[in-house]
């Protein structure tokens, strides 16, 4: 059988001893390196040509809705009239504009791999840059007013279509683009614990984009599902035709050097899972002092001014939200008074930002005294746990107080929190003081931030979840990967979550 690096390795033996062997085992992998580097530089140049061709259909696709709107009033005068107006013609026509989105986008780092081409925060940062870059000259003819109306319609538009473009992308990809031989064959090195568990994990998963052909174990002697020892790494490389080598847990220093020059020789791509990234309540981050690289293990906390940011929407929200619905809170008032005795508002001991207590408010959804009843009905708690307490069919409950749960309505006092500063409009969701007795030390991370109205945990399932640890999950992840536009997402779900009723109880 000939080799499947070049027909000059063929002759090369995989095992061999002494210095010598060992010698013509690395004259090997540097030989065979070329034809991995060019399958990488194939790759990316594929990618590359892929995510351009459906940018330039999304903004196809936004230059004819243009014209369908604004040139040929598809939906009337009224509607053409601000169309044309937000975004003039010379927004998407001819090739300058198609280039400068592409030169946005590359220069934002919108065609790199992995997540950098699904993160919408990064394409927004491409998009609003290629908007910007045509309107230098309306500015000064215009006025700053009529132009930034104008930027910001085009952004949205051509960012908005760009994402789910990118999202219909991945899902063909995902669904039905052969896997072999677009994955890269990858192998893991390191303890074997360490490797089987993140070969479980959903970036390996079946049509990812790695192949994973199995892992070579630093131990001695090796594991039996390994492919072999360390010590043997060039020639399994060589055999199985690695192009990607992942390091896997913790690695002695002269073993890493080996593994490093090995696969540096080879031409492969090398990643790391460290074991600080896998230490749950901290946020990891590479921080350079001096040439030297720390990785800083920050608390999933939100940052001073990320405090500050959310604060003032916070405060601007529940304001405009408490004026807007001011009679809708009137009538929900009068209905609950006329259904039921008892005080229209309801108010709890909840824990929030740090485990500081407060008052949270909530319009009567059960009969009064209906707290006095939990322990007696502590068994239909269909969670299981006492830390999510929910009943199906709760016999507290009034009747106009089950109809404003069904649509969340019961929640609406809470802008009141929000207005005061104990709660946000988004965030994790306030559980009991009585609960922080059951935490565990890695669920205390979700009090990094103020808790809120609304959050992952209901637009992921509302109250539909029980298990308490994907509720933690959902939490911190928000707080890990907090930005003004996941806040925005998070607001925008929660509507058809309600809609839906998914999860109400």
């Amino acid at each position: 059988m000939r080799s499947p690096l070049r027909p000059d390795l063929a002759e090369l033996p995989l095992e061999t001893e002494g210095a010598n062997g060992v010698g013509h085992l690395k004259m090997g992998l540097q030989r065979g390196a070329p034809r991995i580097l060019r399958r990488h530089l194939v790759r990316a140049l594929v990618r590359g040509v892929v995510l351009a061709c459906v940018d330039l259909a999304a903004l196809w696709v936004v230059r004819a809705v243009f014209r369908l709107l604004g040139e040929r009033a598809a939906l009337g005068p009224m509607l053409s009239g601000p169309v044309r107006s937000l975004y003039p013609a010379a927004a998407f026509e001819g090739w300058q504009f198609a280039a400068a989105l592409l030169i946005a986008l590359v220069v934002t780092g919108n065609y790199g791999s992995g997540d950098y081409r699904r993160d919408p925060v990064r394409l927004f940062f491409g998009c609003a840059l290629a908007a910007a870059l045509p309107l230098w000259v309306p500015l000064w003819e215009h006025g700053i007013a009529l132009v930034a109306a104008q930027y910001a319609a085009t952004t949205v538009a051509v960012w908005s279509t760009i994402v789910v473009f990118r999202l219909a992308l991945e899902a063909f990809d995902a669904r039905v683009v052969p896997r072999q031989p677009a994955s890269t064959p990858t192998l893991f090195v390191g303890p074997a614990a360490d490797c089987r568990d993140l070969g479980g994990r959903r970036a390996f998963a079946h049509r990812s984009e790695h192949a994973v052909v199995g892992f070579v174990d630093v131990a001695t002697p090796p594991h039996p599902e390994s492919l072999g020892h360390a010590a043997a790494l060039p020639g399994i490389i060589h055999e199985r035709r690695v192009e990607t080598v992942i390091l896997c847990g913790a690695l002695h220093r002269d073993t890493l050097r080996e593994v490093v020059d090995h696969a540096v020789t080879a031409g492969c791509h090398i990643f790391a899972v460290p074991p600080v990234f896998e230490v749950p309540g901290v946020n990891p981050s590479v921080v350079w002092k001096r040439g030297q690289p720390l990785v800083e293990l920050a608390g999933q906390t939100l940052k001073a001014q990320q405090f500050v940011v959310k604060r003032v929407l916070d405060t601007l929200g529940a304001a405009f939200g408490l004026l807007l619905l001011s009679p809708l809170l009137a009538l929900l008032a009068a209905a609950i008074k006329l259904d039921s005795k008892g005080a229209v508002v309801f108010t709890q001991r909840r824990a929030g930002i740090g485990g500081r207590p407060f008052r949270m408010w909530k319009f009567r959804t059960m009969r009064d005294g209906a707290d006095g009843l939990k322990e007696v009905l502590a068994h239909l708690n269909h969670s299981g746990d006492p830390r999510l307490f929910k009943i199906m069919e709760d016999p507290r409950v009034t009747g106009v107080g089950g109809w404003l749960r069904r649509w969340s309505l019961d929640e609406l006092p809470q802008l009141w929190n929000v207005l005061k500063g104990e709660m946000s409009l988004v965030g994790p969701r306030p559980f009991f003081e009585s609960d922080l007795d059951y935490y565990e030390i890695h669920h205390f991370s979700r009090l990094g931030a103020r808790p809120g109205i609304t959050g992952l945990w209901q637009v992921s399932g509302r109250s539909g979840i029980v298990d308490f640890e994907e509720v933690v999950a959902l939490d911190t992840r928000y707080i890990r990967e907090w930005s003004l536009l996941l806040d925005l997402k998070i607001l925008l779900l929660t509507i058809p979550a309600v809609l839906r009723r998914k999860g109400a109880a």
